[in-house]
């Protein structure tokens, strides 16, 4: 029996078959997931580039910009979430095309639903084994205790839950800029000024150092170089 972590994963499914997205946000939505769909290639990048996810179904026959270009994007802005391509292009070296280009695993269409969603339970389990711990500079946020080993000091630094968000979500994308909108919606969804951010910049910098935010002016916040 497979013991994947099921329910509060999500998915960002880029597909441009109606039926076929219609079928696996059912499938996928019956199983737990929060599943975000992109019709095309330019779409399904920005949306990977914007929020995060724990695995992403990537078609390779997409309007506007290749799934695989799409997949290159990707990795070369630093995005890790694992990427299941599912495509109509099977032969092996389509498959090797697809795994060199930076994708965890590739499944051939048409294929079969129980292995699917096996093959996508896996891939999240993997991601949440790997994303546990991240690094920040030389230091380490590990997400279950919240605490960022060694501190400034040596010892372990414990943060607050917003805090870890906050880091959690710039350690997550290092070479990203985030807007105080970004952050906002990824690290305090639940807040409706962008001034929570600058405080809990300035929390965490205190607890930190400075140098654990950078600053990129008329834009944003990005992960220092502690």
């Amino acid at each position: 029996m497979d013991t994947a972590p099921r329910g509060s994963g999500r998915v960002l499914l880029v597909e441009d078959n109606a039926e076929l997205v219609a079928l696996l946000t059912e499938l996928l939505s019956d199983e737990g997931y929060e599943v975000e769909t992109a019709a095309d290639g330019h779409r399904g990048l920005h949306l990977g580039l914007v929020r995060q996810y724990d695995v992403v179904i990537l078609d390779r026959g997409l309007p506007a910009l290749d799934g695989l270009d799409v997949l290159a994007r990707l990795r070369g802005k630093g995005v890790t979430t694992p990427v299941l391509v599912l495509s109509a292009l099977g032969n092996p070296a389509d498959r090797v095309a697809g795994l060199d280009a930076g994708a965890e695993d590739y499944l051939p269409k048409p294929f079969d639903v129980d292995e699917l969603l096996a093959r996508v339970r896996a891939l999240r389990r993997r991601h949440l084994d790997v994303a546990r711990v991240l690094p920040v500079g030389s230091m380490r946020l590990n997400l279950d205790t919240r605490q960022v080993e060694p501190g400034p000091e040596g010892s372990p630094v414990r943060l607050s839950e917003r805090e870890c968000a906050l880091l959690a979500t710039l350690a997550g994308r290092p070479s990203r800029v985030f807007t105080r909108r970004d952050l906002l919606s990824l690290a305090f969804p639940e807040a409706d000024s962008e001034a929570v951010v600058d405080t809990y910049v300035s929390y965490v910098r205190r607890k930190l150092g400075r140098p654990v935010i950078a600053t990129v002016h008329g834009r944003g916040y990005q992960l220092g170089a502690p």
